[in-house]
C-alpha cells in the first residue's frame, strides 16, 4: 500500500460544507428557544446618565431585558489570559455589560431577549440611553501623552502594560560604521472570517448543566474562562464547537456576548442564540495589529548587522482582551531578529488603552509586525551601505551547520537552512536576469520592483512550562485519543480544534499511514469539550506540531499493544514481527502473517490474548512539545507601478517556504495561497480607520477593502524539508507563513519600483492615492 503521508489527497470536510450540509452555530435549532439582541454604545467615551429600558420590556415578544445592574454579581468580568511577567500589567474589569461608562463604539450596554431575533433587534430601539459624551482618544501614542483622555482609573497615562527583552546594545552601536533608524506603522486590520461570531446556550436547571455552542478555535480554553464568568463548575458545562467558518485569530478570545447568552439562558430557563450581523462583526470582534514602531539597525560597511533596538507602542484598544497582551510581547518581541546573527537586540513594548474595539491576535500574530519590520530594515540597511538586498541576507543569515542556535532574545532555533530557500527562490526568479530585465524596462519608463522576505517564525505554541514563564494562563500540550474498532475503522479524538485549515483530512493521514489502512478509515472528531479529553485549541499554528504528534504518539502506543498480540496470534517474540503497509509479519519469514484488521478483531474478541494485555485497542496521549517549531521560507514579489494612476500590479509571486515534512501538499498549498491573500491585503488595500471621535470609519465593505482573487497572479511555490528535530513527525506549522511573508515582501518590491523617484518608505496599506502622490511630489 502507498503511504498517504505526503500525498495530494481532496479534503475530506469539504463535501459536506461546499453542499450545504455544515452545520454552524447558527444552525442549532432547540425548542422554545429564545433570540437575544445587545444594545451597543454609538459613543467612544461617554458616562451613562439614565438607561431607561421600560419600554423595551413592554415591547411585542420580548421575554426580558438585561443591563449592566442586572448581571453585575451573577456575571463576573472578561478575564485576560495572557500576563506577561516583569511587565506591570493592569487587568482593568472589563463588565459584560457597560456599568456607568462606554469605553468604545459598540461597547455592550443592553440585552434584549425575545421570541424572535426580529422581536429582539426591534426593542433595542426603545431603549433609551442618556450619555454624558467624554473625549475620546484612538490614538496609542496621544493616549499615553499628558492630559490624555484615561480609559481607566487604574491605568495611569493609560499604559496597560510595558514589557521589555534582551540586553541593550550600546557598545554594539556605539562601534558601528552605520546606524539607521525608522518608523513603521501597522494599521490596523479587521478580521472577516466568512461566518460571523455566534452562541447558543441551553440551560438544564435540575441538574444545573449548560450546554453552549461556540464560534471558537478552542473550546476547552472557552469551557475554562466561561466557567469562571458564569460561576458553572467545567464538568456541568460543555462548550460545543461546530463547523467553524474561519476563525484568523478573532475566535480564540472569550467575549462578553458569549457570557451574556449564557446568562440569559440560566435566567430564562430557555435556549437562547444569538449572532452577530457583519457590522457588529466590524465594531466588536478583535481587531488585529495597530502598532506604531520605531527601529534601530547598527551595522558594518560591509554589511554586517551587529545590533537592533526596537521600541514599539501597542494599541490595545478599550480592554485587554484574552490572549492580547501576549501578541506584542512574547510572540513579536522575541523573533525580531528574523533569521540573522545580530550579537545583541533590545525590545521595549507599551501596551496602551484607546477607545476603540480591543485588538487581539489576527493570523500571524505578532511574527508578521516583527518579519515586517526586520525585512524593511534590511532593506533599508542595504540601500544605505549600497549594496544588494539579497547580500545583506546571505551575509547575516544564520549558517545551517549553527543550529540549535539561541538568539540574542534567548529563543532556541531548533532547525534551519535559510539560505537553501533563499537559493531555490532566486533560482525560481532567474534573479540576476531579472535585474538587467528590470534595468532595460526603467530606461522604456515602466517601474518594476522586487522585493524580498526571509522569514522565521515562532509556532507550534508550547511548551507548557514555557508558556507558564511567558504569563500564558494555561498550558499549551495537546490530547488525542486513537481508538480502532472491532471491525479496523478508526476514531481519532483531538483536543485541537481544526476550523478550516483541513487537520480532518491531514489527521486521517497520519493515523492511515501508521497503520496502513484506507484514509477513509478514520473518522476524526474535535471541538466538543464531553467528547474529548483537554486540550488546548487551534491558534499559532500548533494543530499539526502539537495535536498531530499527540495523535502520532497514541498511534504508535496502538501499533506497541497490536504488536504483542500479533507476535501471541503468530507465536513468535514481538522482537521477531515488524510491521508495513498493514500487516505483521514474522521477520524474514513473509508468509507468517497476519493482518492488522485481524488482529484489531482478535483484540476485541478477546479469545485468545497475550498473557497481562487486557481486552480492546485503543490509547491516548498528551503531548507537550519540548521546543517551539520554527518554520521559516523565502519569498519574492515583482511589481509593476503606473506612475499615472498610482496603481500597483503584482506580475509575479515566488513563495519558498520549509514546513518539515509535508502531509497534504494540497493542504500546504492552500493555507500558504490564503497566507499570501491575507497579507498582501495588508500591504495593498486593508486599514481600520477611526476619527477623533472613536467612530470606526471603515465599518463595512463598503469602506474596508478587501483582497479579491482577480488581483493576483498564479502564485509559484517550492518547499524545502528541513524537519524539526524534536516531535515525532518532524513537522512545523504552514497556516500563517504566508501572512508573516507577503506584506514586507510586497512592500519592498514597491519601494524598490519606485527607487527612481528618491522613495525610501511608504506607510501601508500603499492606495493608488498614496503612491500617485509620492511619485508626483505631494506629501501621502
Amino acid at each position: 500500500m502507498a503511504s498517504v503521508f505526503g500525498t495530494a489527497i481532496k479534503r475530506r470536510e469539504d463535501p459536506r460544507l461546499i453542499t450545504g450540509n455544515g452545520r454552524y452555530t447558527d444552525d442549532v435549532q432547540l425548542p422554545g428557544m429564545l433570540y437575544a439582541a445587545i444594545l451597543r454604545s454609538p459613543h467612544a467615551h461617554a458616562k451613562i446618565r439614565r438607561l431607561d429600558v421600560e419600554k423595551a420590556k413592554r415591547a411585542p415578544g420580548v421575554v426580558a431585558v438585561f443591563t449592566g445592574g442586572d448581571v453585575a454579581g451573577k456575571v463576573a468580568p472578561i478575564p485576560t489570559a495572557w500576563l506577561p511577567p516583569g511587565s506591570d500589567i493592569k487587568t482593568t474589569a472589563h463588565p459584560a455589560l457597560a456599568v456607568e461608562k462606554v469605553r468604545y463604539v459598540g461597547d455592550g450596554v443592553a440585552m434584549v431577549v425575545a421570541e424572535s431575533r426580529y422581536a429582539a433587534r426591534d426593542a433595542l430601539e426603545l431603549i433609551e440611553v442618556d450619555y454624558e459624551v467624554l473625549p475620546a482618544v484612538v490614538d496609542a501614542e496621544k493616549a499615553m501623552e499628558e492630559g490624555a483622555p484615561v480609559l481607566h482609573d487604574d491605568a495611569p497615562g493609560n499604559v496597560a502594560f510595558h514589557w521589555q527583552a534582551g540586553e541593550d546594545p550600546a557598545a554594539e552601536f556605539e562601534g558601528a560604521d552605520v546606524v539607521v533608524r525608522h518608523r513603521f506603522r501597522q494599521q490596523r486590520l479587521i478580521p472577516n472570517a466568512m461566518e460571523p461570531r455566534s452562541a447558543v446556550a441551553q440551560y438544564n436547571a435540575g441538574s444545573g448543566e449548560m450546554t453552549m455552542w461556540l464560534t471558537s478555535q478552542n473550546p476547552h480554553i472557552h469551557r475554562f474562562l466561561l466557567s469562571n464568568i458564569l460561576g458553572i463548575p467545567e464538568h456541568k458545562l460543555r462548550v460545543v464547537a461546530v463547523d467553524v467558518g474561519g476563525g484568523f485569530g478573532s475566535k480564540i478570545a472569550c467575549y462578553a456576548d458569549e457570557a451574556l447568552v449564557g446568562f440569559a439562558a440560566r435566567e430564562l430557563g430557555r435556549p437562547v442564540k444569538w449572532t452577530e450581523d457583519r457590522r457588529e462583526n466590524f465594531l466588536v470582534t478583535t481587531h488585529g495589529r495597530d502598532e506604531v514602531i520605531y527601529a534601530e539597525l547598527a551595522g558594518k560597511r560591509d554589511g554586517t548587522m551587529v545590533g537592533l533596538r526596537i521600541r514599539m507602542v501597542a494599541n490595545m484598544g478599550a480592554y485587554l482582551s484574552t490572549a492580547a497582551p501576549g501578541v506584542p510581547t512574547i510572540l513579536f518581541g522575541l523573533i525580531t531578529v528574523g533569521p540573522y546573527r545580530i550579537a545583541k537586540a533590545h525590545v521595549d513594548v507599551f501596551g496602551v488603552f484607546t477607545n476603540t474595539t480591543p485588538t487581539d491576535a489576527y493570523r500571524g500574530a505578532g511574527r508578521p509586525e516583527a518579519t515586517y519590520v526586520i525585512e524593511r530594515m534590511a532593506d533599508l540597511f542595504a540601500k544605505e551601505i549600497g549594496k544588494d538586498p539579497v547580500e545583506i541576507r546571505k551575509k547575516n543569515f544564520i549558517p545551517s551547520d549553527a543550529f540549535p542556535y539561541t538568539t540574542a532574545l534567548g529563543l532556541q532555533y531548533d532547525s534551519g537552512d535559510y539560505e537553501g530557500t533563499l537559493r531555490r527562490a532566486m533560482d525560481m526568479l532567474n534573479y540576476e536576469e531579472f535585474r538587467k530585465e528590470q534595468e532595460r524596462l526603467r530606461a522604456q519608463g515602466r517601474y518594476v520592483g522586487l522585493g524580498w522576505s526571509t522569514y522565521v517564525e515562532i509556532c507550534g505554541l508550547g511548551p507548557s512550562q514555557v508558556a507558564g514563564a511567558v504569563g500564558f494562563q494555561g498550558g499549551l500540550w495537546e490530547s488525542a485519543t486513537v481508538r480502532v474498532h472491532p471491525g479496523g475503522k478508526v476514531t481519532v479524538f483531538t483536543g485541537a480544534s481544526p476550523h478550516g485549515q483541513g487537520e480532518e483530512t491531514t489527521f486521517a493521514q497520519i493515523v492511515a499511514d501508521r497503520f496502513g489502512i484506507p484514509v477513509e478509515d478514520v473518522e476524526v472528531v474535535h471541538g466538543d469539550t464531553d467528547r474529548i479529553s483537554m486540550g488546548w485549541g487551534t491558534y499559532g499554528s500548533r494543530t499539526t506540531p502539537v495535536g498531530g504528534s499527540a495523535i502520532a504518539v497514541a498511534a504508535d502506543r496502538v501499533l506497541e499493544k497490536a504488536r504483542k498480540i500479533a507476535a501471541h496470534m503468530l507465536e513468535v517474540s514481538e522482537e521477531d514481527v515488524e510491521f508495513a503497509d498493514g500487516t505483521f509479519q514474522v521477520k524474514g519469514v513473509p508468509s507468517r502473517q497476519v493482518k492488522f484488521q485481524d488482529v484489531v478483531l482478535q483484540a476485541h474478541l478477546a479469545w485468545n490474548l497475550p498473557p497481562g494485555v487486557e481486552p480492546g485497542l485503543e490509547a491516548q496521549a498528551f503531548y507537550d512539545p519540548v521546543n517551539f517549531c520554527y518554520p521559516f521560507g523565502a519569498h519574492a514579489c515583482v511589481v509593476e507601478v503606473d506612475p499615472e494612476t498610482g496603481k500597483i500590479e503584482i506580475l509575479r509571486y515566488v513563495a519558498v517556504d520549509d514546513c518539515g515534512p509535508v502531509i497534504n501538499p494540497m493542504i500546504v498549498e492552500g493555507q500558504v495561497h490564503g497566507g499570501i491573500v491575507q497579507g498582501v491585503g495588508q500591504a495593498l488595500w486593508e486599514g481600520a480607520v477611526y476619527d477623533e471621535q472613536g467612530q470606526l470609519v471603515t465599518g463595512s465593505f463598503m469602506d474596508y477593502a478587501m483582497p479579491k482573487a482577480k488581483f493576483f497572479p498564479a502564485f509559484e511555490t517550492a518547499h524545502t524539508v528541513t524537519p524539526a528535530p524534536h516531535n515525532p513527525l518532524g513537522v512545523k506549522g504552514i497556516g500563517e507563513t504566508g501572512t508573516i511573508a507577503a506584506t514586507p515582501a510586497v512592500v519592498n518590491a514597491v519601494v524598490d519600483a519606485l527607487a527612481p523617484f528618491g522613495v525610501t518608505d511608504l506607510e501601508m496599506p500603499l492606495t493608488p492615492e498614496k503612491i500617485w502622490k509620492v511619485i508626483h511630489g505631494r506629501e501621502a
